[in-house]
């Protein structure tokens, strides 16, 4: 199974969301890859910790390699690094893809990343994918890429309103490009349970027929020390809450 999550907004919790779903992925023996195409690196830094600052070949190398005709073209796998967690690999992101951006999508380059997974089903049993916050490129690939994506969702009216030309905009990619594309769900992120803002705009999406996930994942300060470890949450407490949350948020895609 190939997933990419994707939101045009910035701090909907993609790379938390993709890395500790990935990390559970592993931790139940999926064999797992995990691909970082934002530029920031969050997700490389995750799941790698201090290793993130290595010279370490990844998407940017992947892509650049795309850009050069070879007799014999590089495996994706070669641009994957093994990361603390057992059969969990990562194709770090590093700022170099700001770089290559103009000349992969001058070169229509769309469609390399996805002819670069199809032959890895055999070495992995699922691979993910994180997408910076804009419709890009880099997004657009690995949605071509992909057949199922998630929708990180943050609970204000304001995203509540961008969240149906985000949908419009994964349709027509998966009409154009993609017919094994389909959004998987919406994830709500961060809910708080008490408060009735929340309640409200995600009843609404659920009114309204969207395919709202559940369960909803709640907000905690436990991610912000998940992150500054460097250990994702079904390592650091797998009792805690949120990590309860997630895992069967996992099951209920697998399921």
């Amino acid at each position: 199974m190939r997933r990419v999550v994707f939101n045009q907004k910035g701090g909907v919790g993609k790379s938390t969301i993709t890395s500790n779903l990935a990390a559970i992925a592993a931790a139940q023996g999926k064999r797992v890859l995990v691909i970082d195409l934002d530029r920031q690196g969050n997700t490389t830094r995750y799941l790698l910790g201090e290793a993130a600052d290595g010279e370490l070949a990844g998407s940017a190398e992947f892509f650049e390699s795309t850009l050069k005709f070879s007799v014999r073209a590089q495996a994706a796998t070669e641009f994957a690094v093994e990361s603390p967690w057992e059969n969990l690999h990562v194709m770090p992101a590093s700022p170099a893809l700001d770089e290559l951006h103009g000349k992969l999508e001058s070169r229509y380059k769309i469609y390399k990343l996805r002819d670069a997974l199809l032959p890895l089903a055999d070495d992995y049993d699922e691979i993910w994918i994180d997408t910076p916050p804009a419709l890009n490129f880099y997004t657009r690939s690995a949605l071509i890429a992909s057949q199922g994506c998630l929708i990180p969702f943050d609970c204000d009216d304001f995203s509540r309103r961008a969240l149906y030309g985000l949908l419009e905009a994964v349709e027509e990619i998966r009409a154009d490009h993609a017919p094994e594309l389909h959004v998987e769900g919406i994830v709500v992120n961060q809910f708080q349970a008490r408060a009735s803002l929340p309640q409200r705009v995600v009843q609404e999406l659920i009114d309204e027929g969207l395919p709202v996930l559940q369960p909803f994942l709640s907000s905690s300060v436990k991610v912000k020390e998940s992150h500054e470890l460097a250990r994702p949450m079904i390592h650091l407490d797998p009792r805690h809450k949120l990590t309860q949350e997630l895992v069967a948020l996992y099951e209920s895609l697998e399921g």
